[in-house]
């Protein structure tokens, strides 16, 4: 119920919106039924004084009660989880797991005690950063925690340290190391000031609207009339007509002149009932009703009960938010009256005073960065084209595939040309040529800014930005819808490993200290590399870092991430150290407690908010549930990288003969042993096999082999059948995903080596021979490896449950499986040749031969004809199975049969 106090106006709490108007109207009407002007607090008794309303008020509902809070049993979460699936009984590494899981509970209370959820936590790309406000000006914010002083340089202040810089007293800076700074946009000569202070205009969005020349006064008053019901504006147009009646009636010349014509106030009840029989002969009205309902509770302003089909009305009228839209600008009015006050393209550094003296830094979120131009200090480019030019996309995103096949890029090499290549040369080259060899996804390696060209975009500099050698901002989108448009999936490789060491351009002594994003000390340094660790226990650096990954998405539509070299975050040691696969080895001393949250928060984040995306972890020791569910203590990647396998090759190719391979080892390797091979991603060589002082295994095969002596033949012949063989037991025999590098599907003959001083900066072997692939050698191998894709998309071999191996023999290197209804058979034996080599199935049937390293049109010899294409079962019990074939096997040679006929025995 209401109550008021002594010479408070009813009108003193009043405002211009609908719902503070209405409480007017109510309030003038309840003056003469309930006002209490005695101190004493008055209740009405306990009885209904009036229910003028015909609705039958409900009974007062009981507040719900919230549900009971979900144990992690109820959730469905168990710390330990994944290894009680593996049977894995290792008492120290669960109890690590346990306070693992503990750590990440309270390290998820720590971060809502400052973000409202885990959602706005990764977002920080809003706020952070430079943006476009909508009252006519630009904000921008930055971290630096260890400056005094901070300020914002550029072309379009004079390189000023003093015109726009954070002002204390003025939200420029907070405990928390954040500085604030607004660049407003300049009134054009002769141009007056907006009249409404809050003046807001459509830059990008709706850009094209609010131009249509209307005043602020012609809104304010079409609202008022198209808005507002006759009477309901009563109290907008006259403010103190309630206050003024009251002072007028108590202290006014007809009211009492001294203390004892001051009569006794009736009580409500009497007052009430007075007003009612004042206006009972009233006529009927749309405004609301302001008859109480009363529930016997005691007289209080914020209890009071009013008519149901009032309220109901009130609530169904929305608020006059069109009007206030309305009174919003575009971009036209925008640019006639302000000049921007940071241009687009606008080149700018921000300016930090520290202990140590003044500092010029890229800004850490800055989305577009010129890390070295013409060997002067690295700045970073204000990108806001205006909204006709700015990129628009046209494509949604690929569906999530069952299975990965991935080919692996560099932009800068895509060219034939020996140059940088741009986002357009890898738009026109590299996308049709993927799309035509049957890949389903790319991945992008070296997009991320960096300083260094020579360093294939591992040592990242500025997280946020697209390099600029290749391209802008609008490129890169255009590229990765181009890519959606083919049906193709882009991955980035991500570095969140270690960072640039890298000071004028990258985020090393950011702010003068040495830890604001890093470590200090030893651990602050990568052992080997030269590169700085991050903090990740740092709330501030996850925020960074979380909002890195969840940038990329938004804002470029990247498909996931290849997360790069885990090892070296994981451990202090930064993976090199001997690992035998105890388990004591991921749990001691040496492990990152705080990197691997990272890596939880991480993959949670990242598939609550986008449930599409795909991470690949890249760990050469293979942590104990890199693939597991975080709910089962696990660290939520969708695939981890077997980086034994290509390792493996190397050795084999370079420094073991040919009757020596152990075909045992090759299916030990390959198959990784570990838990979840089914999330296993394997290749035979990716970029690492062709950089800097290594060799495609091309080039260790085939070289400048030649079919002109018998002997350059042989050796030709062995290159091309081993590079086949190799290429198709890699992508059969393991999980669900399979990568390759670009170029290396046809041979390419040479390696990769970016400029440096060591080759006086040449770009000759840092390029691809695109041409290679009007070359017979070169296109037979180009023509197996598409015929290989084509065997996964319409054989649908990765998406299949994990290959039954049931044929290895290390004497006649022979190599034998099952994947559904194909059976893959491989002879890597060098002079052997097996005219009916005994292989067992399970199915009695026809089988057909569906691809054959040896045919001719693959650079082969083509020994098995036409009369051993299909093949029929025999009933005779082999490698544990009821039948089995006998097959031909030509030496250094692998074949994939299908059963097209199931035969009734």
């Amino acid at each position: 119920m209401l109550s008021l106090t002594d010479s408070i106006p009813i009108s003193s709490h009043l405002n211009d919106t609908r719902f503070n108007f209405l409480s007017q109207s109510g309030s003038r009407n309840l003056r003469q039924v309930t006002l209490v002007c005695s101190r004493p607090r008055v209740s009405f008794p306990q009885r209904n004084i009036c229910r003028c309303s015909t609705t039958e008020q409900p009974p007062p509902q009981r507040r719900k009660q919230r549900p009971a809070k979900q144990s992690d049993e109820e959730k469905g979460i168990d710390p330990v989880g994944f290894l009680t699936k593996y049977g894995i009984t290792h008492k120290a590494f669960a109890q690590f797991l346990r306070e693992r899981y503990k750590s990440l509970k309270d390290l998820k209370d720590e971060i809502l005690t400052r973000h409202f959820s885990l959602k706005e936590m990764s977002t920080g790309y809003e706020l952070l950063g430079m943006h476009r406000n909508v009252q006519h000006r630009v904000d921008f914010l930055e971290w630096a925690p260890g400056a005094r002083y901070c300020a914002l340089v550029g072309d379009f202040n004079g390189w000023s340290t003093t015109d726009n810089c954070a002002r204390e007293g003025h939200f420029g800076h907070d405990d928390c190391g954040y500085w604030f700074i607004i660049l407003e946009d300049k009134l054009r000569q002769g141009e007056e000031p907006d009249k409404l202070y809050f003046q807001q205009y459509n830059y990008v969005d709706d850009y094209d609207k609010g131009d249509t020349g209307n005043t602020i006064e012609e809104i304010f008053k079409k609202a008022n009339d198209e808005y507002w019901e006759p009477g309901e504006d009563r109290f907008i147009k006259s403010r103190y007509e309630v206050a003024a009646k009251l002072y007028e009636e108590m202290f006014g010349p007809n009211g009492p002149q001294t203390e004892e014509e001051l009569e006794e106030m009736p009580d409500a009840v009497t007052r009430y009932k007075a007003w009612k029989e004042q206006h009972k002969n009233d006529p009927a009205s749309n405004l609301p009703s302001y008859d109480v309902i009363d529930n016997g509770k005691e007289y209080d302003i914020f209890n009071i009960i009013g008519d149901p089909e009032s309220f109901q009305k009130f609530r169904m009228k929305q608020p006059p938010i069109a009007y206030w839209l309305e009174t919003k600008k575009g971009r036209k009015a925008w640019l006639q009256k302000y000049m921007p006050g940071l241009p687009h393209g606008s080149k700018y550094r921000v300016y930090f005073n520290t202990p140590n003296g003044p500092l010029e830094r890229v800004p850490a979120w800055a989305t577009y960065v010129i890390p070295d131009a013409d060997g002067k200090q690295a700045l970073a480019v204000h990108w806001e084209p205006p909204p006709e030019s700015a990129y628009k996309w046209k494509h949604k995103h690929p569906l999530k595939p069952k299975s990965l096949r991935i080919y692996e890029c560099h932009v800068g090499i895509c060219s034939q040309e020996p140059k940088v290549s741009s986002f357009s040369d890898f738009i026109s080259k590299v996308l049709p040529h993927a799309k035509e060899a049957g890949y389903n996804a790319i991945q992008l390696i070296g997009v991320v800014e960096h300083k260094d060209y020579f360093t294939v975009g591992y040592r990242v500099t500025n997280f946020y930005a697209v390099s600029s050698r290749f391209g802008t901002p609008d490129d890169f989108k255009r590229l990765v819808d181009e890519a959606h448009g083919l049906g193709l999936l882009v991955f980035l490789e991500i570095v969140h490993s270690y960072a640039a060491a890298d000071e004028m351009v990258g985020l090393s002594l950011f702010d003068g200290t040495n830890d604001c994003y890093f470590h200090t000390g030893k651990r602050g340094n990568h052992k080997f590399w030269g590169t700085r660790m991050f903090k990740y226990g740092d709330l501030d650096v996850l925020h960074f870092l979380l909002s890195n990954l969840n940038w990329w998405v938004e804002e470029y539509h990247v498909d996931g991430f290849h997360f790069h070299s885990l090892s070296s975050m994981l451990y202090t040691h930064n993976g090199f150290a001997s690992f035998t696969g105890d388990m004591d080895e991921y749990c001691n001393q040496y492990v990152d407690k705080e990197a691997l949250l990272y890596l939880i928060l991480a993959n949670e984040v990242l598939h609550a908010l986008h449930p599409n995306v795909i991470t690949i972890a890249e760990d050469a020791t293979l942590y104990p549930g890199l693939c597991d569910p975080t709910s089962q203590g696990g660290l939520g990647f969708d695939y981890f990288v077997n980086l034994s396998a290509s390792e493996m090759w190397l050795a084999l190719l370079e420094n073991t003969p040919d009757h020596e391979w152990s075909m045992s080892k090759i299916v030990s390797t390959l198959m990784g042993g570990r838990q979840n091979v089914d999330k296993m991603l394997l290749y035979a060589e990716n970029h690492n096999q062709s950089i800097s002082g290594g060799r495609s295994f091309a080039e260790i095969l085939i070289g400048n082999s030649s079919r002109k002596s018998p002997a350059s033949q042989e050796s030709f012949l062995r290159g091309c059948s081993l590079h086949k063989m190799i290429r198709l037991i890699t992508s059969t025999i393991g999980g669900h995903a399979y990568l390759n590098f670009m170029g290396n599907e046809f041979g390419h003959p040479k390696r990769v080596e970016f400029p440096m001083p060591n080759n006086n900066f040449s770009f000759s072997l840092a390029n691809r021979q695109w041409d290679l692939l009007e070359n017979d050698v070169h296109n037979q191998l180009f023509s197996f490896d598409k015929d290989m894709m084509d065997l996964h998309e319409n054989g649908r071999i990765l998406s299949r449950g994990l290959a039954n191996i049931h044929h290895v023999n290390d004497t006649t290197m022979v190599i034998s499986y099952l994947r559904g209804p194909n059976l893959f058979v491989f002879n890597f034996h060098p002079v052997n040749a097996y005219e009916r080599y005994t292989i067992g199935v399970e199915e009695a049937g026809e089988y057909q031969v569906t691809l054959n390293t040896d045919e001719k049109k693959y650079g082969g010899r083509g020994l098995i004809g036409h009369d051993h294409i299909v093949q029929r079962t025999i009933s005779r019990r082999a490698d544990g199975m009821r039948f089995c074939l006998e097959v031909p096997l030509p030496s250094r040679s692998a074949q994939v049969y299908k059963l097209t006929r199931i035969l009734r025995v």
